[in-house]
């Protein structure tokens, strides 16, 4: 499977498991784990409320318990794909959706991906507007203590 096909196969199941409510909500994280290598290495700015880096199968599990806390939709959109060897760059699109307020952003993304033998070794996330995910997270934050009282 070329580096391209297993992006595509791990953006297809992290859709699933997202709009599945994640683990939080029983959903299998198997289909995303298929695609990553077992040490692989997650890095995502340290300004995000998920940010930070997450090592292993496990770490990038716990990285997704996080997203799916927040959001029910993620959805990786018009993605490009430039090649050179076993690293991808993919240009995109990211679309999400705040599982408690409903909110959308729908930002442009680059990631940088090495796949070796078929899994994901290394992914790291470049986010725009850095600043709009922490508004919308903290709304929810904020919505979810009102409902709760």
């Amino acid at each position: 499977m070329s580096p391209q096909e297993v992006l595509e196969q791990f953006y297809a199941a992290e859709r699933i498991y997202m709009t599945a409510g994640g683990v939080p909500a029983g959903a299998s994280f198997e289909g995303m784990g298929a695609t990553l290598h077992p040490d692989v290495q997650l890095h995502h700015s340290p300004d995000l409320p998920w940010g930070g880096e997450w090592h292993g199968y496990e770490g990038f599990k716990g990285w997704s318990v996080e997203m799916s806390r927040h959001f029910d939709v993620v959805d990786v959109q018009d993605a490009k794909f430039l090649t050179s060897g076993n690293q991808v760059v993919v240009l995109c699109n990211l679309y999400t959706r705040s599982r408690v307020t409903g909110r959308s952003i729908n930002n442009p993304m680059v990631q940088v991906v090495t796949v070796e033998e078929g899994r994901i070794t290394d992914f790291r996330a470049f986010y725009w507007n850095v600043a709009e995910y922490v508004e919308v997270t903290s709304e929810a934050e904020k919505q979810a203590a009102a409902q709760s009282r």
